[in-house]
């Protein structure tokens, strides 16, 4: 009887590893199955030691990890503090989720807030950020858009008294952008109703993460382009290409096979195969970095990393015997640095933690785009009317998959009459910039403020997107356009106030500080204005409801603008990647200065702002950095390793019955799934 009882207890977990799960395949004529092998570790079987230990399992951490342990060599330990989001996957996967099952405010979102910002009427300001297995691209808005060549390049520019030969040019950049992308076109249908432009091209095609359209639209996102056309604002035909400026609808993360968000867990480790040398542990906050001796170059060694599941949780450590990579974003790459005791002196007396190795960059630079929203009544029926429905249509995969994408990048010498003007009175202003603004008494760090003041000044004048504009229409009857600042002016800083990893980081974007960004948004919010009564758009549009008729004048929208702005979630800068003499915290192979074996790979690494949304240059950021560890520790690696890149993350795009989006045929799962659920069968029956 004990011997029954065993069977049944363990068949479902038996089968629920085996057997391939079911993924609904919305406008699909059939049923798209998947395994979903994990390599999820316990405390019990974690290693003692590793190669390389990835702090953070978000967007970069996962496409790293699972890069490296192509190489069969190498052993990787990925800890992320959140957990799997196995058990929210309905609010995961469904792109619509991100508007109506948002995980924002939740256990999955870390829930950070500014200090209070004098010039936003003393809000402190939400800045949700994702905390589960791929971070930020788990519950984000799924925009997939490229920065410009010009916004690349400068930064690259910014390097060139790094002693390093990795460059980080446009070519380059885009190069490795594109390993990370699955592309697909829309349907005919959606590209003829949505004006959708693009040259497929200046895509990937051999990746990890699908990068579409969603597979339902509306008519008025179709007015979107013309309407831009209408004002001057000409359509951006091809804007991954390194030419942004214009009107489109963008690219977003959907994987058309069965209208999924296609993110870092679901492209990089949900496919995997078993990998002996891959473990990820959830919910294990990293704590410090533990170091030992130094090098002969003066760094200091990291042998291994501590960590722990809470603040009264027992503190583990693990040995790392090649390279730490810190890929916590934004926020939690400077947050691990600090509290492992790199940083500015100043703060880390105060916070009470001892100094290991002194960098006054670390957590400086922060930029971030501010944004603020114009509603207007809606003729016509949104996403969000048909969402409130309810109805049986709402609720179809493929109807699920529409989420805003509708976007303009506008330069300045269409907001402003003289651009050149206002680049002056910029200029002018740089001298009282850098003696009120900048956050630091570190010289290195003012000089950064100013490298990147300087560049940021050069952009104005180029065809560079000085504003974005979004088309929203996920809320009942409304119809939203958002104007946000991409090029701020204003730099902030994070720090910490506490010797607890596990008390929150303190943020201050200093938002507003430089009155150059009030003024761009406040012209980004009459260009939407002008936009509104442009045809065919303005057929769409009732009155506008937020601000209102009530807020004209410059000084009032100026009020208004201080009572609204919000982040756009898309902060970055803290570890950035420049001359340590600029108060660079990482060199162009994104080694952490001081730091013999420590690399910063994510969003925290770019010092200066692009028009662009985040996700997409820190596929390129991951899938470079992991290609410089490959170089570094196996030379013929990119030539040699076991796998293939592509066979290796992708197993599917090789199997023989392999469709057009890299999902694998049903008839491949279905076939191994009976089998195995035959032969789990002779077995209960061999037993009972």
């Amino acid at each position: 009887m004990r011997a029954k009882q065993l069977v049944l207890v363990t068949f479902p977990s038996f089968f629920s590893v085996c057997c391939a799960s079911y993924i609904d395949s919305g406008s699909h004529s059939h049923s798209d199955f998947k395994f979903h092998v994990r390599n999820y570790a316990t405390i019990k079987t974690v290693r003692d030691s590793y190669d390389f230990v990835i702090a953070g399992g978000g967007l970069a951490g996962l496409t790293i990890a699972s890069r490296l342990t192509e190489n069969t060599s190498f052993t990787v330990l990925v800890l992320e503090a959140g957990e799997t989001g196995d058990a929210v996957a309905d609010s995961i996967n469904p792109p619509a989720g991100t508007y109506y099952n948002s995980l924002v405010g939740t256990s999955y979102d870390w829930q950070h807030k500014t200090v209070p910002q004098p010039n936003a009427n003393n809000r402190m300001l939400s800045w949700p950020r994702g905390k589960v297995l791929g971070g930020s691209s788990a519950i984000n808005g799924m925009y997939y858009i490229r920065p410009s060549q010009i916004e690349v390049d400068a930064w690259n520019t910014m390097l060139s008294s790094n002693s390093s030969s990795t460059s980080w040019d446009w070519n380059t950049f885009h190069s490795s952008s594109k390993k990370a992308e699955i592309f697909s076109p829309p349907s005919s249908d959606v590209q003829s109703m949505a004006n959708i432009q693009f040259n497929t091209s200046s895509y990937g095609s051999n990746g990890n993460v699908h990068v579409s359209y969603p597979g339902h639209t509306y008519p008025v996102v179709g007015d979107w382009t013309p309407s831009l056309n209408a004002i001057g604002i000409v359509p951006a035909t091809d804007p991954a290409s390194g030419r942004n400026t214009g009107g489109f609808v963008s690219t977003v993360c959907i994987n058309p096979s069965n209208w999924t968000r296609s993110y870092s867990k679901s492209g990089y480790i949900d496919p995997l195969p078993p990998r002996a040398n891959l473990d990820i542990l959830v919910s294990s906050t990293v704590t410090r970095i533990i170091f030992g001796n130094k090098d002969s170059n003066g760094d200091v060694i990291a042998t291994g990393v501590e960590f722990a599941a809470s603040e009264t949780s027992p503190r583990i450590s693990v040995n790392v015997t090649k390279e730490v990579i810190l890929t916590g974003g934004t926020l939690g790459s400077p947050n691990i640095l600090l509290h492992s005791g790199i940083g500015p002196k100043d703060v880390l007396d105060a916070a009470g933690v001892a100094v290991v190795s002194e960098l006054p960059g670390v957590g400086q630079h922060l930029q971030d785009h501010l944004a603020a929203p114009v509603n207007f009544e809606s003729k016509i029926e949104t996403a969000g009317d048909v969402e409130a429905s309810g109805s049986d249509f709402s609720k179809e995969p493929i109807v699920m998959s529409f989420i805003n994408s509708a976007t303009a990048y506008v330069n300045a010498s269409t907001l402003f009459d003289d651009a050149t003007g206002f680049a002056t009175g910029i200029s002018d202003a740089f001298a009282s910039s850098v003696s009120n603004l900048v956050p630091s008494q570190y010289s290195e760090v003012v000089e950064g403020y100013k490298a990147i003041y300087q560049v940021t000044q050069k952009l104005i004048t180029q065809d560079v997107g000085q504003i974005e504009l979004l088309l929203s229409i996920n809320s009942p009857k409304t119809i939203t356009m958002q104007a946000a600042i991409q090029h701020a002016f204003s730099q902030g800083r994070v720090y910490i106030n506490s010797s607890s990893p596990f008390d929150p980081i303190i943020i201050d974007p200093q938002y507003f500080s430089h009155p150059a960004d009030v003024t761009i948004l406040r012209e980004g919010i009459k260009l939407i204005r002008t936009l509104s009564q442009a045809s065919p758009i303005s057929a769409n549009l009732g009155a506008e409801t937020n601000p209102g008729p009530n807020v004209a004048t410059d000084d009032e929208i100026d009020a208004w603008l201080a009572g609204v702005i919000s982040t756009e979630f898309h902060p970055l800068g803290t570890c950035s990647m420049l001359p340590k003499s600029l108060g660079g915290v990482v060199s162009a192979n994104l080694q952490v200065y001081g730091l013999a074996n420590v690399r910063v790979a994510d969003s925290s690494i770019f010092p200066v702002s692009f028009s662009a949304h985040l996700m997409s240059p820190t596929y390129g950021v991951a899938e470079k950095a992991s290609e410089i560890m490959k170089i570094k520790y196996s030379p013929s690696a990119t030539a040699t390793t076991t796998m293939s890149s592509n066979q290796a993350s992708n197993p599917a795009e090789t199997d023989t019955n392999t469709n057009h989006n890299g999902a694998s045929s049903p008839l491949t799962y279905s076939l191994f799934g009976t089998i195995i659920f035959a032969a789990i069968i002779l077995i209960v029956s061999s037993v009972l």
